[in-house]
């Protein structure tokens, strides 16, 4: 790391801190902090100043929606692209350009981002057993508040790192608060394994600090919610088990499928009875949309385990996605490849072959094989399909905002001479409140950003039972209840496919897709499957829609080509930290 970012990571966690952002993360229900400068000796000098660098860490949790230059990491793979052309993915990642400043907050950025949460997390570890109580706490609530502390930043350490590892690889594991003017990371060259960085420090540090967080009822409390709790520490503990057990990692890791379906369910077992799939809605549609949008505070979302805590928001926070019909930007448009992976509403796949992506098999063409038994019809594509598809994507025909979403050429949602209409004849619904829309876009919500939910757990046991030779029934029967949310209530079981530990495989990777799509998951399973250069590799799909004799007339086409390959399944270091330490750069990205 070079000495210019340690040093500016130093004074904004000591010298500099300014502690009104920890509002930002807590959404108000935090006290809002107070703006002076202080000191390392200062900050640890009194309980109050440490409780507010402590929460300030908070703040390097990540929003996912417009994190790379008003683009979305699942515009950089085969689920959607990014309407815009200045800068963010369309410049970066999908042209296999990893050192562009288009997306440096994502492609070098993260480098330096995760390592000040990490430094601040260290300090905090290093200081709070001296910091005096605050003077109106008692010996046994000041004992619980260090615990809680010290458990806290051993979690958000874990979670930085493993944030860190997704994009480089195991790098320098650093446990000691570094001198800005010192050497800096002269002594952290050396790049452990992928066994001693993540099974033997990650999930350690998660097994360890899960019994010091404050458990989930303690955690809804006012003042506390988005503080990390139990049941956090066991649900990122089963998601990096599962990607330890998968292709990439698992000869490294010496993680089994079995380990992985066991963590699992050990969440389940333990915490189950505390979170669920939020089904408080009448219909299916509505269900799916709240999962995501209500929070797990004051509007009694279950299914929201670990979430990064954001204030309301309005108009200027879903500008960047929202139609440009509606006055919008444009944004995240899903792709073809995406809506071609919904089931039918009957629970029959639309097309015959699926592969080991999830996706369908194009074999080189835009449409594949249909399954005729399922009801699809390519010229009604979006008639009983799976709710979740138009609860996630706005395509031709839905009611939206003030109007109605009209993608033919010319019209309000693809009119000539606008350079940000959707390149793919779809925008983007998850994620986009619609109450924002209203009163001429006056309305607001919170758009609280999900890092793991219910539904994940659930997905995570069932590919990891599968992989480890579950029976057919335990491992369709686990992922039935989010079928069922979803209003598709035909059972799996009774589905004629599926017989197959590969059939169930492709299937359970679309579930996945389709389920999660857009809450930043698909860059990372495809890597972990060890297929990532057959699916971020593909065209991008999209459809023109336009209209003969009063009919619609739906044209498959190619909407944007993509580059990905082996080396890109890893970030290549920044080149500031290659020079400066002579660190081992990732394979295929010289020094």
């Amino acid at each position: 790391m070079k000495k210019t970012i340690i040093y500016t990571a130093f004074w904004l966690a000591t010298a500099g801190i300014s502690f009104t952002s920890c509002e930002d993360v807590f959404g108000g229900f935090l006290d809002k902090q107070p703006s002076n400068e202080l000191t390392e000796e200062e900050v640890f000098s009194q309980w109050t100043t440490t409780r507010e660098f402590h929460f300030d860490t908070y703040n390097f949790l990540r929003h996912g929606a417009c994190r790379i230059n008003n683009s979305w990491m699942d515009a950089a793979t085969d689920l959607a692209e990014t309407s815009y052309a200045s800068g963010g993915t369309r410049t970066s990642f999908n042209i296999g350009n990893y050192y562009a400043t288009g997306a440096a907050a994502e492609l070098t950025g993260t480098w330096e981002h995760f390592y000040r949460g990490i430094r601040k997390c260290n300090m905090l570890l290093k200081r709070i057993d001296d910091v005096p109580k605050a003077t109106d706490d008692s010996d046994e609530a000041h004992t619980t508040y260090v615990k809680q502390y010290k458990a806290e930043a051993h979690f958000l350490r874990a979670y930085f790192y493993w944030e860190m590892f997704l994009r480089y690889g195991p790098i320098p594991l650093v446990l000691d608060v570094l001198d800005p003017d010192g050497d800096l990371l002269s002594n952290y060259t050396t790049r452990p394994t992928v066994k001693e960085y993540v099974v033997d420090f990650i999930l350690e540090e998660l097994k360890d600090c899960e019994e010091g967080l404050m458990d989930k009822a303690t955690s809804a409390e006012s003042g506390n919610p988005g503080r990390i709790s139990q049941p956090m520490a066991r649900a990122l503990y089963s998601r990096i088990m599962l990607y330890m057990a998968s292709d990439r990692f698992k000869s490294e890791s010496g993680i089994t499928w079995q380990q992985a379906a066991d963590a699992a369910q050990s969440f389940i077992t333990d915490y189950g009875t505390l979170y669920g799939l939020y089904t408080a809605d009448t219909d299916s549609k509505t269900c799916y949309t709240n999962a995501i949008l209500k929070n797990a505070h004051d509007e009694k979302n279950n299914e929201t385990i670990f979430w990064r805590n954001d204030v309301v928001a309005g108009w200027a926070a879903i500008y960047n996605d929202t139609p440009v019909g509606e006055g919008g930007n444009g944004g995240l448009c899903p792709s073809q490849n995406l809506v071609d992976m919904y089931d039918m509403a009957n629970g029959q796949s639309p097309f015959s072959n699926y592969d080991e992506t999830g996706a369908p098999v194009y074999n080189g063409t835009e449409t594949p094989a249909i399954n005729s038994a399922s009801g699809y019809k390519s010229n009604d594509p979006y008639s009983n399909r799976d709710p979740r598809l138009s609860a996630s994507i706005l395509y031709n025909g839905v009611n939206w905002g003030n109007g109605v979403i009209n993608v033919l050429k010319g019209q309000r949602d693809n009119p000539q001479g606008n350079a940000n209409a959707t390149p793919t004849g779809y925008y983007v619904r998850k994620y986009i409140p619609e109450v924002i829309l209203n009163n001429n876009h006056t309305g607001s919500n919170y758009r609280n950003w999900i890092i793991i939910r219910y539904a994940e757990i659930v997905l995570n046991y069932a590919e990891a039972l599968n992989e480890a030779g579950g029976s057919r029934a335990d491992v369709l029967n686990i992922i039935q209840p989010l079928r069922d949310r979803a209003g598709m209530t035909a059972k799996l079981i009774e589905r004629s496919d599926l017989q197959t530990l590969a059939e169930r495989r492709n299937f359970i990777r679309k579930e996945r897709t389709i389920e999660l799509a857009f809450e930043d998951h698909r860059a990372w399973d495809v890597r972990r499957w060890n297929v990532a250069e057959k699916a971020l590799a593909r065209p991008i799909y999209g459809m023109d829609i336009t209209k003969e004799n009063g009919k619609f007339v739906y044209t498959r086409k190619v909407a944007q080509t993509r580059v990905f390959t082996e080396k890109m399944y890893l970030y290549p270091i920044p080149e500031g930290e290659v020079w400066k330490t002579n660190i081992e750069n990732n394979p295929g990205w010289t020094n």
